[in-house]
C-alpha cells in the first residue's frame, strides 16, 4: 500500500504506474482518493477545532462558578454539550472518510522497479540467464505420474476418493525423496544464515489483507468456517505476519528467516495435461525464505534471494534459468518478482518451480512493521522466495536424474538424505 501523501503529491505517476500494470480502470481512483483525502483531512481539521473549543469551555465552568456566576457557567455547560455533539458528529465522519480512503488505497498497486519490463501478462516476461546446460535423452521421458508409479510411489485414485481432484498419496522412495529435498533445502538455508521456523498453519483475515492483495485472496484463500482464520497459501503470509504492529531497533535488521510448512490453495480455473498429476494441486509443502529488512537493503537482498534457489537446484543438477516478470504479471503489492523455472526434458521447455518477490514497504505499511532508525520511525522493506515446493519440485528432479533403464539418480548432495543411495531402482 502506498504512502497517501505520495499519491497526494505524486498522482500522475501513480497513474502512469497503473497504465503500466495494464489497470486502467483503476485510474479515476487516484483523483477519487485524493478528494476523499482532502475531506478527511478537513474533518480531522473540524473535530480538532471543536475538541479545543469544547475543553476551553469545560475548564471555564469550575471557575464560573467559583465566581459565583451560575448563569454564565450553565451557559458555559450548554456550550459544551452542543460542541461535544458536533464533535462526535466531526469524528464519525472522520472515521468513515479514513476507511473509504483506505480501501481504495488498498486497491491501488505498488510503484514498480525501473528494471520491471513493461508487458501485459507472463507470456511477456524476459529471460534474463541460463545455469547448466538443458539436455533432451535419447529415450523417451514418461509423465510425471508415470515415472513415480514405476515405483509405487503414487496413488492419485485413492486420493480422489478421500479428499477429491488435487489431492495425492505419495509412498515408498518417492514420499521419501519428498521429504528429502525439504529436509536438504532446510539444511541448505541453515547453512547460508537463515533461522529455521515453523509457522502457524492458520492466520486472521488482518493478516491476510496485510501480506497481499484482495484479488489473490479469493482466488487462493480457504476460509475456516464460523471462525476468523484462513490456511496459508504459503508460510511468507504467517512469516510477515509474525511482525505485525511491531517496532524493531535498526542495528536488529536484517531478520533472515527460512520457512517449513505445508500449503493450501484453491487453484480455480481448468487446467490443460502439463497441470495435472501434482503439478497444480491443492495441498503441498514448501521451504520458504524471508527476508525483513531496511529499505536501502532490499535491492542487495533480492539478488542475493533468487540466487539460493538458484544454487540449491543446481546441486541436484537441475537447469534452470531465471524470468523478470512484466509490469503486468506483478501483483499489487510487488515492486518486482524474479521467477526461478527448471528444464523438463520431457516438454523440452523450461517450468515455473519458485518466484522471488521484493515488496517494498507495501505489506510492512498494512501490517504497522516499524524501524527505529537515527533519523526517526519509518517502514521495513518484506521479501521473500521459494526454496523449494515439492512436489511439483519433484517432476523437474525426476524427468532430469531419470535413466535410461528407468533408474532415477540422486545427486551427491542429497545422498545424506536418502539414506546414502545413490539411485532409486523401480518396482519390478
Amino acid at each position: 500500500m502506498l504512502d497517501i501523501r505520495f499519491v497526494r503529491e505524486n498522482p500522475e505517476l501513480v497513474k502512469e504506474n497503473i497504465r503500466k500494470k495494464y489497470q486502467d480502470h483503476k485510474l479515476t481512483l487516484v483523483d477519487e482518493v485524493i478528494e476523499l483525502d482532502r475531506q478527511c483531512r478537513a474533518a480531522k481539521q473540524a473535530a480538532d477545532d471543536l475538541r479545543a473549543e469544547r475543553n476551553k469551555y469545560s475548564k471555564m465552568i469550575g471557575g464560573l462558578m467559583a465566581k459565583g456566576q451560575r448563569e454564565e457557567a450553565e451557559a458555559a455547560k450548554k456550550l459544551v454539550t452542543e460542541k461535544a455533539e458536533a464533535l462526535a458528529a466531526a469524528e464519525k465522519q472522520e472515521e468513515e472518510l479514513a476507511e473509504a480512503v483506505k480501501k481504495i488505497m488498498m486497491v491501488i498497486p505498488n510503484i514498480i522497479g525501473p528494471e520491471v519490463p513493461i508487458g501485459k501478462d507472463d507470456s511477456e516476461n524476459v529471460e534474463v540467464q541460463r545455469y547448466g546446460e538443458p539436455v533432451v535423452p535419447d529415450f523417451d521421458v514418461p509423465y510425471h505420474t508415470d515415472i513415480m508409479e514405476t515405483f509405487a510411489g503414487i496413488d492419485l485414485d485413492a486420493a480422489r476418493k478421500v479428499a477429491g481432484n488435487g489431492f495425492y498419496y505419495l509412498m515408498g522412495d518417492i514420499a521419501r525423496l519428498h521429504s528429502a529435498v525439504i529436509s536438504y533445502a532446510r539444511d541448505f538455508m541453515i547453512d547460508r544464515g537463515f533461522t529455521y521456523c515453523i509457522p502457524p498453519y492458520m492466520i486472521r483475515s488482518e493478516v491476510v489483507t496485510g501480506v497481499m492483495s484482495f484479488a489473490e485472496m479469493e482466488a487462493m484463500m480457504y476460509k475456516i468456517e464460523g471462525e476468523d482464520l484462513f490456511l496459508i497459501g504459503t508460510s511468507e503470509h504467517s512469516m510477515i505476519g509474525k511482525f505485525i504492529d511491531t517496532i524493531h531497533d535498526e542495528a536488529a535488521l536484517p531478520y533472515t528467516l527460512t520457512s517449513y510448512s505445508p500449503c493450501f490453495r484453491k487453484e480455480k480455473g481448468a487446467h490443460g495435461l502439463e497441470e495435472r498429476g501434482v503439478y497444480r494441486i491443492h495441498q503441498f509443502e514448501k521451504q520458504e525464505m524471508i527476508v525483513v529488512c531496511r529499505p536501502d537493503e532490499s535491492p542487495v537482498w533480492f539478488d542475493k534471494l533468487w540466487q539460493n534457489t538458484v544454487d540449491l537446484i543446481r546441486s541436484m543438477d537441475i537447469p534452470v534459468r531465471t524470468l523478470e516478470c512484466c509490469s503486468g504479471d506483478l501483483a499489487d503489492l510487488k515492486v518486482r518478482s524474479i521467477d526461478v523455472e527448471a528444464w523438463s526434458p520431457r516438454q523440452k521447455k523450461y517450468f515455473e518451480v519458485g518466484s522471488c518477490s521484493n515488496l517494498g514497504d507495501a505489506q510492512a505499511r498494512r501490517l504497522k512493521i516499524r524501524v527505529n532508525g537515527k533519523k526517526g520511525k519509518y517502514f521495513a522493506h518484506t521479501l521473500n522466495n521459494t526454496v523449494v515446493a515439492p512436489p511439483r519440485m519433484l517432476i523437474a528432479f525426476l524427468e532430469n536424474n531419470l535413466q535410461a533403464d528407468g533408474s532415477v539418480r540422486i545427486p551427491e548432495a542429497l545422498r545424506p538424505y536418502m539414506g546414502g543411495k545413490e539411485k532409486l531402482e523401480p518396482k519390478a
